[in-house]
């Protein structure tokens, strides 16, 4: 390759990196592949995962059950790739694989239409907003005050350079409720180009309030951003007035990961399907009349101009998607429903079993679906070290995401915690706040 570029020596070709940033990498002699396979294997086995300890964050990502029949489909060689193919001769077995996709997601939120995903909820939430700006002429869109620290980020991110900018509304200290007050102050100054609101919301509530927000805003769009398990027991989206819903689609057959593959669900009403970014499929007919999928209402930078553009994403979560697909089709509608009442009564469950512990207060009144807020005598940070001392991964410290709450911490639980895993939480927290 030297000789090809005229160059006689690594240091030749690397001339133009500071001398300041050139390392030595200190990773020793080669290793053949079997000593190689050994080394990882050892190094791995350092890793302490939610298989060998009971974990109890939550925040967007949940340990569920997957079926052996998701890992089957989503393992086939047409399937598992790499690549994540957006060429219009995309093949039919994917086309409808995603097409059924769209189907599930469309029938669990109660929206008429939906795309093929986006990266994460997360990224979702800023396309969220970017084309509610698209539909309505506000600048300013109106966040939840308990919103996780991720999101905002990343909203903040997708919102540069657009003119839009972020405010917030706040929540019942008592219920963890939004405050539909704040809602309809915001409304009043004007200026909205949409609002955003959680089913459930970042403290595991289902918030009642939800239902009444389209109400007050009038003709703004609502985003309602969801956890899929639990829409088989609430009102969906569609129900409460929204515009557009979104949510993290994880964990619907796609397991915890360090930092995982994640799944970004996005579906809009039917009035506002040419303003909604990504890969939508979509039933036509081949010249023979037969039916037949395509990618369809391809308004992406590859496409069309930039400026008409109503999104640069250029791919799409495919192979998380196919998960979800074939994990709502195993379960069914009845398995999912088992699913989240065995979510819901784990939580309640739990919740009574910690409410006895000296120095644990819970901090909400209302109805939580699978994880709650509670509050300890201390730093919530500091009850997580020492519960992973004691085998034990605690919740998420709530003091990054909102203001005044460094003692909360978000406790999740779902249908793959066993009673002694309860148990075992409970008597590290015991010792750890003593």
């Amino acid at each position: 390759m030297l000789r090809r570029l005229g160059m006689s020596s690594a240091d030749e070709l690397f001339a133009d990196v500071p001398q300041d940033v050139r390392k030595e990498l200190n990773i020793g002699p080669g290793l053949s592949e079997m000593e190689m396979v050994e080394k990882v294997a050892g190094t791995l086995q350092r890793n302490v995962t939610a298989a060998d300890i009971p974990s109890f964050m939550g925040l967007g990502v949940y340990r569920h059950y997957v079926p052996a029949a998701v890992d089957h489909v989503t393992g086939m060689s047409q399937m598992y790739t790499s690549y994540t193919p957006y060429q219009p001769e995309i093949s039919q077995g994917m086309l409808r694989a995603l097409f059924e996709y769209q189907s599930v997601v469309c029938e669990l939120t109660g929206m008429d239409a939906a795309n093929s995903s986006m990266y994460d909820c997360a990224t979702a939430l800023g396309e969220a907003a970017r084309m509610c700006s698209r539909i309505s002429k506000g600048k300013t869109f109106l966040i939840p005050e308990a919103l996780s620290k991720e999101k905002v980020s990343v909203l903040n991110n997708y919102l540069v350079g657009t003119g839009i900018s972020t405010t917030t509304y706040g929540f019942d200290k008592r219920t963890g409720a939004l405050s539909l007050d704040d809602i309809a102050a915001a409304v009043k100054k004007g200026g909205l180009c949409g609002v955003y609101a959680e089913m459930p919301n970042m403290f595991g509530i289902l918030d009642g309030n939800t239902a009444s927000v389209k109400q007050i805003i009038g003709n703004v769009p609502l985003v309602i951003g969801v956890n899929p398990m639990c829409m088989p027991l609430v009102r969906p989206p569609g129900e409460m007035g929204a515009d557009l819903a979104i949510g993290e689609g994880q964990p619907m057959g796609t397991r915890m990961g360090f930092g995982s593959p994640l799944l970004g669900m996005f579906a809009c009403r039917q009035d506002h399907i040419r303003k909604m970014p990504g890969r939508i499929v979509g039933m036509s007919e081949d010249m023979d009349g037969n039916a037949a999928l395509c990618l369809t209402l391809q308004t992406r930078e590859q496409h069309i101009r930039r400026s008409s553009a109503t999104s640069n994403i250029c791919t799409n979560e495919a192979l998380t998607a196919v998960a979800a697909a074939v994990y709502v089709s195993v379960l069914g509608a009845d398995g999912m429903i088992t699913v989240a009442k065995k979510n819901m009564e784990r939580a309640r469950s739990l919740m009574s079993l910690l409410s006895g512990i000296k120095g644990i207060e819970m901090v909400f009144d209302n109805i939580h679906f699978n994880e709650f807020v509670v509050r300890f005598a201390k730093d919530a940070r500091t009850v997580n070290a020492e519960l992973l001392k004691k085998g034990v991964m605690g919740g998420v410290p709530l003091g990054g995401h909102a203001k005044g709450m460094d003692d909360c911490m978000l406790i999740a639980t779902t249908e793959m915690h066993s009673d002694a895993d309860h148990k075992k939480l409970a008597d590290a927290l015991k010792e750890v706040l003593a």
